[in-house]
């Protein structure tokens, strides 16, 4: 992770280099925006928050009831351990794994990466992200801007299309091998 934002900061610092001697020739300008400070300006942003967080809770919650069970379970063996037999140790340790699978499940499906808080997230993010985008672009435009990076992440967040030169370096690359 560290390499890569050593990369980034590396990269936007070339870029920002060649635009400046490119804004002595014909004009560059950047723009800087602060996503955070805007997204947190959005009161659409702040209810997508606020209903992820009480979803979490109630998650969190139901987590810390199967916890509570599965502790209390554990303990329970622990002291009648003695008097049971085989069978009935073997059963009850059974019941106990059947709990920690149900405890591991409950989480993977409320909080994994996949899970219904991150698709949640997901599904109310999108708008506010399109909207911030659509803005930020119209700006850009207005402006006059021809690039518009993030200050919190240095990321590129607008590009004029004339600046892209991907085809010209695959041309680029291509008359190479030729030779």
């Amino acid at each position: 992770m560290q390499k890569f934002k050593s990369f980034g900061l590396v990269f936007i610092l070339l870029v920002i280099f060649n635009i400046s001697a490119f804004s002595q020739k014909g004009g560059v300008s950047i723009g800087v925006v602060d996503i955070e400070t805007i997204v947190k300006s959005m009161p659409e942003a702040e209810n997508a928050d606020k209903m992820i967080k009480d979803v979490g809770l109630k998650y969190r919650d139901s987590l810390q009831s199967i916890e509570k069970d599965y502790m209390s379970k554990i303990e329970d063996f622990d002291k009648q351990k003695g008097m049971m037999t085989p069978d009935q140790q073997k059963k009850e340790q059974e019941n106990i794994r059947g709990i920690q699978v149900r405890y591991q499940q409950f989480q993977e499906e409320k909080f994994g990466v996949q899970g219904e808080i991150a698709q949640m997230r997901e599904k109310l993010l999108e708008p506010i992200r399109s909207k911030v985008k659509t803005a930020i672009e119209a700006v850009a435009k207005e402006e006059k801007l021809n690039f518009v990076f993030d200050k919190g992440s240095s990321a590129l967040l607008y590009s004029e299309e004339k600046s892209d030169i991907t085809y010209r370096v695959i041309d680029k690359m291509k008359r190479g091998e030729n030779k």
